[in-house]
């Protein structure tokens, strides 16, 4: 709870400000993952190829947050293709590799969320809070209903009924931020578009489960007091945030994501 209230205003500040302070954040936010995921791997983030990984990362994502989003796309796809010959003799060298995209690309599409000039906020607040709540939403159900597991070989604790109430939390979040933004035309709409966020958004909060099995940890890291690492709390919203970018793409600048 600590954590959380000292982290949660200060990140809320960054995002609503924008500009400056929210490129900042998220620069130092791509070289923490890219530290933990590192790690992970059992590679030191001062060596080869380890050092490969942590520069392409964070190049990447300053390079998008100074609005060359295709060069930053780039730097991820040339970096992990040299860790990929470089890491060749050390644990893990495959997921060493991948993850330059896994954490620079959601890293670059909060950035470009954000960067719009007139619906970047309440895009990016939009999938925040979906994800937000529908984390809160599974933790919740899950813990307070039970029932058949979803996945017990990936991850022993979520469970059907958790799943669940994460979509229902995910599609209240969606229409909630439609509503203030009085962008709320097409409420069915707004529910389908949330409720694809807030599945994608739990595959991607598995596909954590999945990696942290195979590298056989409990958390991707220690550098939030009871919370774990960077990787474990932006999970979610590190595939969420790509979708939720591509379909801010189709729609168009100046336009809600939802419509």
């Amino acid at each position: 709870m600590l954590s959380a209230a000292i982290l949660a205003p200060a990140v809320l500040l960054c995002i609503w400000s924008g500009g400056i302070p929210y490129k900042i954040m998220l620069v130092v936010a791509a070289l923490g993952l890219a530290w933990e995921w590192i790690g992970l791997c059992g590679n030191a983030p001062t060596q080869m190829p380890g050092k490969l990984v942590a520069v392409a990362v964070v190049a990447g994502t300053f390079s998008a947050a100074m609005g060359y989003v295709g060069s930053g796309l780039a730097i991820f796809a040339t970096g992990a293709a040299f860790t990929a010959a470089l890491a060749g003799g050390t644990p893990h060298w495959r997921a060493l590799a991948a993850g330059i995209p896994y954490a620079g690309i959601g890293s670059v599409a909060l950035l470009w969320l954000r960067d719009d000039p007139e619906r970047g906020l309440e895009n990016l607040l939009f999938v925040l809070l979906l994800v937000w709540s529908s984390d809160v939403g599974a933790y919740l159900t899950g813990r307070l209903l039970g029932g058949p597991k979803l996945a017990p070989r990936i991850s022993p604790g979520k469970t059907w009924s958790g799943a669940l109430g994460g979509l229902i939390g995910a599609i209240g979040a969606g229409l909630a931020v439609a509503a203030l933004s009085h962008a709320l035309s097409q409420p069915l709409r707004v529910v389908a578009i949330a409720g694809c966020l807030g599945v994608v958004a739990q595959a991607g909060d598995l596909l954590e489960s999945v990696l942290k099995r195979h590298f056989g940890a409990k958390d991707s890291g220690t550098l939030i007091p009871g919370h774990g690492g960077l990787l474990d709390r932006l999970d979610a919203l590190l595939i969420a945030a790509p979708a939720a970018a591509l379909l801010a793409l189709i729609a168009g600048r100046g336009v809600v994501l939802w419509q």
